[in-house]
């Protein structure tokens, strides 16, 4: 298995996910799916900045992602699959559910209509049924913020 994780963190590439999940699962490439940034050029270049450069940096909007998520499944280069929202989520695993079928939620941080779930998890009620919706599809849900944490199955965050 290629694609060895499939994390949703809003602050999307940051520190923890570099140095932590990246270090610690010896990832080689880091898809980025979300169709913001993959339409700027000046945040990508932000984002390439806090990759170190053996690791091969992918921008893709999400609909593309899920497009590509058995091809890198496929390749040797070990993937980490990372997207901003519950949503962005859904859609990665209801376009490859063999490859997206765990879903590690990380850093979901506070807005208006979320609570917190858990220290590094907010979601509002719809964002947990969307989530509860994809586990009784077969998803595999759980949160975890670092590699050396528990990981907290999706109904102890209700």
């Amino acid at each position: 298995m290629t694609v060895v994780l499939c994390r949703v963190d809003d602050r999307l590439i940051h520190g923890q996910v570099v140095l932590g999940w990246a270090r610690a699962l010896g990832v080689q490439r880091i898809a980025l799916a979300d169709d913001d940034v993959a339409a700027s050029p000046w945040e990508q270049e932000l984002y390439r900045m806090a990759v170190p450069n053996e690791v091969e940096l992918v921008f893709a909007p999400v609909l593309e992602a899920g497009r590509r998520l058995a091809g890198w499944h496929a390749e040797p280069a070990r993937t980490l699959v990372l997207c901003g929202t519950v949503e962005a989520a859904g859609a990665l695993y209801h376009a490859d559910p063999v490859v997206a079928h765990r879903i590690n939620l990380g850093g979901i941080h506070h807005r208006a209509g979320r609570s917190e779930r858990a220290p590094y998890v907010y979601l509002s009620e719809d964002e947990y049924r969307q989530l509860q919706a994809l586990a009784a599809e077969g998803a595999q849900i759980s949160g975890q913020d670092v590699p050396t944490a528990p990981a907290v199955p999706l109904e102890a965050l209700a």
